[in-house]
């Protein structure tokens, strides 16, 4: 299975089929080794990976590598930490299934840093993720200037996010939510019955706020201009809750039976499901009926009045949260050395010290834009991860294995030589570092390799080489190795002719000050700069719509469905031509089936043991509920009566089951099925099945479904199309494909903009607009626009350096 594997890195073994031996009894084994793993493709894959060493796990989007690295490694050393965890405890914790593996010996305690977030809170921010807000806090609590006879504060007191700290009047959030009567009535000659209320709930929900104004003796039946202005008021705007006794008017066939309804006025619902509902889209639909602005009384600095009036370096904890890391540190190093110096405490000067070198890590990782009050929300997944990374280099925790998922993703060329220098770091520190990766920088820098392969889906799952890197020169199967390998600059391609511009600004937003830009129509823009520059800001501009372009479509790495009822066939619109097949068999016609029979998502049709999820909750006794294949159905998520009807041999099971691949050849008669299904091969996605949960896609995978997906369409007038990074967690093999695809939207006359740090795909741009020259308040301007070779030759520009040797120019 391995072309080569070595005893002891970075020499090679003299036998490069043989896998290291296991150490003599009470020995210490410099190796991880795992064998027979086949958690999802992979075949039964034994493989050796050292410790105490720099790996990089590398193969095409689909090929296994996270299926070894996430879903065999790390979930085992999580399911073995769990078990050491007291029962009543570990029901506290959500956790994993044990991971399908034979064996595992030799692994230490793992720390997984995924691409993943938690649910959107508006109270996290960089300061909370990296803990850099506790010693600021603490910082002003030991060694603020206080003003003359007042109390010294705990450091709780500088939290907005705490009761002793929250401005009172917005609760720490520094902003206001008012709402007002043209918000929530919209259309003034509807009556309420008829919804003119529009800030409030449907269905029954809704009837019921209704039908309790009724039984208030208010009328619902006039229209709402209508109504006396004292009771518009109090209908809209009361904080009285009066419960009564609602009498239903009866309906044919349905028994109502009077209940006690509770009034809500319509700003009262619309605050509370705003500021308590768990669900983002109810918390978007309260959003659009409300006003937003800073708070009165703070000014949106969250705090009370008595931790604002403390200082430190002449400024307030607040106006030291705002500043850019960059600019914090050298504001606190300017308190140390600067004239004033000689006055600070020892306590400041340690304090101080300490917070310094936190923020380093930070900076370190090319996130010294960011400022402590940024929002975790407004952070993209690789920003986030390199957080958490910063965070793990203070920890001083050695002997531990840590999985990182591609932490290059999001970084300039430029930030990725910092993240090499921090991952050399954490291994000195005494521990080992597992890279999911595909920047051939990374790649090149690790001292073991471990390509998985060859393809994607049930064409991969094998591991072709684990070694150093240098031996994957000798595996002529692997896609990693051409890239790695062959690096000659690829043919010039000839630069299209724009067939206009399309002008934009001035954009003031973050930190874009009157910012005008001109795109080429007709051609593929990229959009590069260092993090944090301004470059989605600026083509977030050209997603809202610019008036002359008829169409803009936004392909983004959102995911396609936040359940698993969510899927590739559901999403692409497959499913329901699926489903008329099923019911045009003559099976189903006997049987009068309808299309509904076919779904899992509603009862009829679907097994109703898991009601059509496949699987389910197994309860135990003090242990955590865990999941299982449901009873009935197996898994197929159907009950027997339908997996009974048939098309051509297959039930709607084992259809949903099929890759996009072998999919296209059952369905190659099918012109419905077959356009989308070629577009989905056509963008490199034929290994996925058509009936995957969209929860198990990557953030590529979801990107390139929704591209596929808009492919399918019927080709409309001139569209502009707008990607965010379209080849973060794509191997440079995938990546060809994707700009295959891209190219030939352009050639047809579409204009494409995509945001890109690859150098690759930005030397086969026709129009390249560079913005910088650093992040944050050092960025926000255009430096360089122009042609790939005519960009690679300024001098302001970060990147023109990396696109010049990505073009084979010398500089």
């Amino acid at each position: 299975m391995h072309d080569r594997t070595d005893a002891t890195p970075p020499p090679a073994a003299d036998s490069p089929s043989a896998l290291p031996s296991a150490p003599a009894s009470g020995a210490h084994d410099p190796f991880v080794r795992v064998r027979g793993a086949r958690e999802h493709n992979l075949k039964g894959v034994d493989v050796d990976v050292p410790r105490d060493a720099l790996t990089v796990f590398t193969g095409v989007s689909g090929s296994g590598k996270s299926s070894l690295a996430f879903g065999t490694i790390y979930a085992e050393a999580q399911r073995r930490y769990f078990e050491s965890v007291a029962p009543y405890a570990r029901r506290l914790i959500h956790q994993v299934g044990a991971p399908k593996v034979g064996e595992i010996t030799g692994l230490p305690p793992a720390v997984s840093l995924e691409q993943r977030r938690a649910a959107p809170n508006a109270r996290s921010s960089v300061g909370t993720v990296t803990t850099l807000s506790n010693s600021l806090r603490m910082l002003f609590s030991r060694a603020g200037t206080y003003p003359p006879g007042a109390p010294r504060l705990d450091s709780d007191a500088f939290s907005p996010n705490t009761a002793a700290g929250a401005c009172p009047s917005c609760h720490g959030m520094g902003r206001v939510h008012e709402t007002s009567e043209e918000l929530l009535v919209p259309d003034p000659g509807l009556s309420i019955r008829q919804g003119a209320i529009a800030a409030w709930p449907g269905a029954w929900q809704g009837k019921n706020l209704r039908d309790v104004l009724d039984t208030l003796g208010h009328d619902v039946d006039r229209p709402w201009r209508e109504l006396d202005a004292k009771d518009r008021e109090w209908i809209l705007f009361t904080d009285e809750q009066p419960v009564v006794t609602v009498h239903p008017v009866r309906e044919a066939g349905r028994i109502q039976r009077p209940y006690q309804g509770t009034y809500m006025s319509a700003r009262r619902y619309v605050m509370h499901t705003f500021s308590d509902s768990k669900s983002a889209t109810l918390r978007a639909k309260a959003e659009r009926f409300l006003t937003s602005s800073p708070c009165p009384v703070c000014g949106g600095s969250r705090l009370r009045p008595e931790a604002l009036a403390v200082t430190f370096a002449g400024r307030t904890i607040a106006e030291l949260a705002g500043l850019p890391l960059t600019d914090l540190a050298r504001t606190l190093e300017g308190a140390l050395t600067g004239p004033a110096a000689g006055g600070a405490s020892e306590t400041a000067r340690v304090l101080a010290e300490d917070l310094l070198a936190r923020i380093g890590t930070v900076t370190e990782l090319g996130l010294g834009y960011l400022s402590l009050d940024r929002a975790t929300p407004s952070l993209s997944n690789g920003e986030l991860q390199r957080l958490r990374l910063a965070t793990q280099l203070r920890s001083g925790l050695f002997g531990v294995v840590y999985v990182l998922d591609e932490p290059s993703a999001g970084l300039h060329p430029a930030d990725t030589e910092a993240l090499l220098v921090v991952l050399d770091r954490l291994k000195a520190a005494g521990n080992t570092v597992f890279v999911v990766e595909h920047h051939l920088d990374v790649v090149r820098h690790a001292d073991w390799l471990v390509d998985v392969g060859p393809r994607a889906g049930v064409h991969g799952g094998r591991v072709l080489h684990s070694g150093p890197p240098h031996g994957l020169a000798q595996v002529p199967d692997s896609a990693t190795r051409r890239f790695l390998f062959d690096r000659a600059p690829g043919p010039v391609r000839e630069v299209r002719e724009p067939s206009g511009l399309l002008r934009t600004g001035p954009v003031t937003r973050h930190n874009l000050r009157g910012l005008d830009a001109a795109f080429p129509l007709g051609v593929l823009t990229a959009v590069t700069g260092v993090s944090g520059s301004g470059k989605s800001t600026l083509v977030s501009v050209l997603a809202e719509g610019i008036p002359g372009v008829e169409r803009v479509v936004t392909v983004d790495q959102k995911p396609i469905g936040r359940t698993p009822r969510s899927n590739l066939a559901t999403y692409t619109g497959l499913f329901d031509v699926v489903r008329k097949l099923f019911t045009a068999t003559d099976e189903a016609r006997e049987r009068g089936y309808k299309a509904g029979r076919f779904s899992f998502n509603v009862p009829g049709g679907r097994c109703e043991t898991c009601q059509g999820e496949g699987f389910v909750s197994v309860e135990l006794l003090f242990l955590p509920s865990t999941y299982a294949p449901c009873p009935d159905c197996r898994g197929d998520r159907y009950n027997p009566e339908t997996l009974q009807v048939r098309l051509r041999g297959l039930t709607i099971a084992e259809v949903l089951d099929l890759t996009v691949e072998s999919a296209a050849e059952f369905f190659a008669q099918v012109p419905a099925a077959a356009r989308a299904l070629r577009t989905l091969l056509d963008v490199g996605l034929g290994y996925l099945r058509l009936g995957q949960p969209a929860t198990e896609l990557s953030g590529g995978e979801a990107q390139r479904i929704k591209l596929a997906s808009e492919l399918q369409r019927p080709r409309r007038a001139h569209t502009l199309y707008v990607l965010d990074e379209p080849t973060t967690g794509l191997h440079p093999a995938d990546v060809e494909v994707l700009m295959r695809q891209l190219h030939g939207l352009a050639d047809a006359g579409h204009t494409v903009i995509v945001v890109e740090h690859d150098m690759d795909v930005v030397a086969t741009a026709d129009w390249v607009i560079d913005l910088g020259p650093g992040g944050g308040d050092a960025g926000g301007r255009i430096v360089a626009a122009g042609p790939p070779a005519e960009v690679a030759r300024a001098a302001e520009s970060r990147t023109a350096p990396y696109l010049a040797r990505a073009l084979g120019l010398a500089r």
